[in-house]
């Protein structure tokens, strides 16, 4: 019997969207529906859907472990929001702009995470984030400090569509924006690069012995997280119109690893479905329990570790197996009654 695994993405370079995707992406148009009163609350569930997707290309494919993935979503933030305070406040030129600051920080301490182990990656990664978090602190002139960055107008997207205060436009602004990127993010990880990070995962030697330049790749899907962190942290300033200096947190880094714990690493829709778990359980059981909810949450991710491996989309790969080998066991006759 062949093995079952409930991915729903196929493993072939360019190939049509398969029927559990679909139903996947009208989950933001039901949304839409059922809470339309927590539109933010849904925008900020897409933009840290983004945010963790730019972790999983870099961590579940190319197998880089990073503490201070902040500092990316924080440079994209900072640029969108200084933009918009010098009157540039069209949103798409934001994104772009944040896209571009937060891969060249990307790309230049991607030759400083290449020169070491797992664990000085780990350093190195922790190390930028704190600081950037510091720069931010003391730059007040620029950055607002601990008042963080207020006074910022944007305009409207794509010159028709003006962010309101029910946070309509923000959401759906979001969700496109998300669409877009993950789009994009399969097209990756199904191409020539993608399937030779894959590859790098399982056999680093054997992939060398081939010809395929690994530090190279690495440095490309690293730059390309960190863009992907930039853009989820200009939506957040562009929705919210407003920069906290604890975009640089190490707390951020933190959920985002244990988003991906959730929602297992190097499927993409982990990341997504991991995302969305995150933000119901903190927003459950912190009105169960405004003053212990961080307890329950722990305790959830622990029980996840111990009896859930690879998260939510491992364990819907042993629910598919259990069900296609229930399907596949023939049911033997008993003879005439």
């Amino acid at each position: 019997m062949a093995a079952c695994r409930y991915d729903p993405l196929p493993m072939r370079h360019g190939a049509r969207w398969r029927t559990m995707e679909w139903a996947f992406w009208l989950l933001p148009i039901l949304a839409w529906y059922v809470f339309p009163d927590n539109l933010f609350l849904l925008s900020h569930i897409a933009i840290l859907a983004l945010f963790a997707l730019s972790l999983d290309l870099i961590l579940g494919y190319a197998g880089i472990v990073s503490l201070g993935h902040a500092a990316f979503f924080g440079i994209g933030a900072y640029t969108a929001g200084l933009l918009a305070t010098h009157g540039i406040g069209d949103p798409i030129t934001g994104l772009l702009a944040a896209a571009i600051t937060a891969s060249l920080l990307g790309w230049i301490s991607s030759f400083l995470l290449l020169r070491g182990s797992d664990l000085s990656r780990l350093m190195v990664t922790l190390g930028i984030s704190l600081m950037l978090l510091e720069l931010a602190n003391k730059l007040t002139r620029y950055t607002g400090g601990v008042d963080g960055l207020s006074g910022i107008q944007m305009q409207a997207v794509l010159g028709i569509f003006h962010f309101d205060m029910h946070g309509r436009t923000g959401y759906i602004y979001s969700v496109v924006i998300l669409l877009l990127l993950f789009w994009l993010a399969r097209r990756l990880v199904h191409s020539p690069l993608g399937l030779s990070l894959r590859g790098m995962q399982q056999n680093h030697l054997r992939v060398s012995a081939l010809g395929v330049p690994i530090k190279r790749r690495l440095i490309l899907i690293y730059t390309i997280g960190a863009a992907y962190a930039g853009v989820a942290g200009a939506l957040l300033t562009q929705t919210t119109q407003f920069v906290a200096v604890d975009v640089f947190s190490f707390q951020r880094s933190a959920e985002l690893l244990l988003i991906l714990v959730l929602g297992g690493t190097g499927s993409l829709y982990g990341a997504l479905l991991g995302s969305i778990a995150f933000v119901m359980a903190q927003t459950l059981l912190s009105d169960i329990n405004p003053q212990y909810w961080k307890f329950w949450l722990g305790l959830v991710l622990v029980i996840v570790v111990l009896f859930a491996r690879g998260g939510i989309m491992g364990g819907l790969n042993r629910l598919c197996s259990v069900f296609k080998g229930s399907a596949a066991t023939p049911v033997r006759s008993k003879g005439p009654l």
